[in-house]
């Protein structure tokens, strides 16, 4: 265990939060439905998108800056031939911003072409960078995908395919959500622990690999299952069904709880879990852990929503005290509270104070009669700087509310994330150094509860040890450097301990 340092360690050539989408189809093209593929899960990146295909004679892509709408013309996809192809979102948080990181990355050797997309972080990508450099590797980004790709193209100049992808897996460590193209094959690869999402669905001519159901729910697809912690999936070429590998097996996951609290699809499955009806039942266990007697319950839209809803639903069964209400007591009242502009996007110029406050007018506007003369229960997924949270409890004091009460769907952030999530810096969250009481004094609420970590892994029907929590624990399930693990990990040894696939 590495002792904690108290500054967050440097963090460099980070994938961060994206999508990625793989097909194999039966005579069709899979430039479109990868593309539509990629639309639905726009959510999980908006920084570039890309899409290559192979036709059984050569490699195409198009990668580009930009939402995928933006990146792909009509033209775009027509040339993107091929029956098998990946695709991917990405938005970053640390390394590169440009299109060197944009992925999927594409390189062609002598075993073939190989492109790769990733979600995830690895955590030795820059140990496995120097040494791969040392051995002749030229590198165009600073991103960790590439990192894979060049280690993994090595191994198949050596091994089949699937040692070779076992002896990548065996190298990097971190959380790694894959999709791969060599040549005609795509495969899917998720790391030994699951960190990062990734599922298996069955389409009308093939099948596809993606990071949530609800991309296959856009092509009309039918969900499998999910790609195991460790497992190689390998779809056929004619579509008509998929191989599988278990590669590496650990005794305990770290899945992502923050994919059901804030980044998925409320429409997606993750891990056999409905993600709307797992935020329903969070907020259901945060009335029962704190619940407070206000008038109204209102989310923060888009993400406090389906909290906000479990919250009173939970309200109008017990009263705060867990007592059952008379049939004359309809408990809390849920309304919408605050109406969202969703034209005012992430790359609004805000460069004074006065106009960072106007913002908030801007991207969301209360409702007066919801909110004047009245106590108020405002619900969000997650307070992070705090910033937002002060100009909303503001905001709605200035609308008349006689009392603004936080209650937050997660626990305290009081740690960065390492595994793909924009979590900041420790200097920058708002939890790290601050009690909930003094929180709650820093945003001018009047009272602010947050879920537990217990409750969180009560609703998630998992085991603490199967979650990763270190943005709200501070111990992560990986081997970082300058911080603390919850369980015994260790990353691979590089230096002079060449990992075969039959080890």
């Amino acid at each position: 265990m590495t002792e904690a340092r108290g500054e967050t360690p440097r963090r460099t050539g980070m994938t961060e939060k994206c999508g990625v989408v793989g097909v194999a189809l039966n005579g069709r093209d899979a430039a479109r439905p990868l593309y539509y593929a990629l639309y639905a899960l726009q959510h999980r990146g908006q920084e570039s998108a890309g899409i290559v295909t192979h036709d059984g004679f050569q490699q195409h892509s198009h990668v580009d800056m930009g939402l995928v709408g933006d990146v792909f013309g009509e033209g775009d996809l027509d040339v993107l031939n091929g029956s098998a192809g990946i695709g991917h979102v990405r938005y970053p948080t640390a390394g590169s911003v440009d299109s060197s990181c944009a992925q999927p990355f594409s390189v062609s050797f002598k075993s073939g072409s190989l492109g790769l997309s990733h979600n995830g972080n690895l955590v030795n990508a820059d140990e496995i960078r120097d040494e791969l450099a040392g051995a002749g590797h030229a590198f165009t980004s600073d991103g960790d995908t590439e990192v894979i790709a060049h280690d993994l193209a090595r191994n198949l100049l050596e091994e089949d395919l699937v040692r070779a992808v076992k002896r990548t897996m065996q190298r990097i460590h971190g959380s790694y959500s894959l999709t791969i193209s060599h040549d005609e094959t795509i495969m899917g690869v998720r790391d030994p622990q699951g960190n990062r999402p990734l599922c298996i669905g069955k389409l009308e001519d093939g099948y596809i690999l993606a990071s949530e159901s609800a991309a296959i729910d856009t092509l009309d697809g039918e969900l499998v299952r999910d790609v195991r912690p460790g497992e190689l999936v390998v779809l056929q070429e004619d579509g008509r069904g998929f191989d599988s590998y278990q590669l590496i097996e650990r005794e305990h996951t770290a899945h992502c709880f923050f994919e059901h609290v804030y980044f998925a699809r409320p429409d997606s499955v993750i891990d056999d879990t409905l993600v709307y009806e797992a935020r329903r039942e969070l907020g259901r266990t945060l009335w029962e852990e704190s619940g407070v007697e206000t008038d109204v319950v209102m989310p923060v839209p888009d993400s406090g929503r389906a909290f906000a809803s479990g919250y009173a639903d939970a309200a109008s069964e017990t009263s705060a005290e867990g007592e059952p209400r008379d049939e004359n007591d309809d408990g809390v009242e849920f309304a919408e509270g605050l109406m969202k502009n969703r034209y005012v996007g992430r790359t609004f110029i805000m460069p004074t104070q006065d106009e960072r406050e106007r913002a908030v007018r801007l991207k969301l506007n209360p409702i007066k009669s919801t909110v004047e003369g009245k106590t108020v229960t405002l619900i969000d997924d997650s307070i992070v700087r705090g910033t937002t949270s002060t100009q909303l409890v503001q905001l709605l004091k200035d609308c008349g509310a006689e009392e603004v009460h936080m209650r937050i769907g997660a626990p305290p952030i009081v740690a960065p994330c390492y595994m793909g999530i924009d979590m900041a810096t420790r200097e920058e969250l708002i939890a790290a150094d601050k009690d909930t009481e003094e929180v709650c004094d820093a945003i001018d609420a009047d009272s602010l509860a947050y879920l537990s970590t217990d409750g969180v892994a009560g609703v998630l029907e998992n085991d603490r040890d199967d979650l990763c929590m270190g943005c709200v624990t501070g111990e992560y399930p990986y081997d970082i450097e300058g911080e603390e693990t919850d369980r015994d990990v260790a990353r691979p040894q590089l230096e002079g301990t060449a990992l075969h696939a039959d080890d």
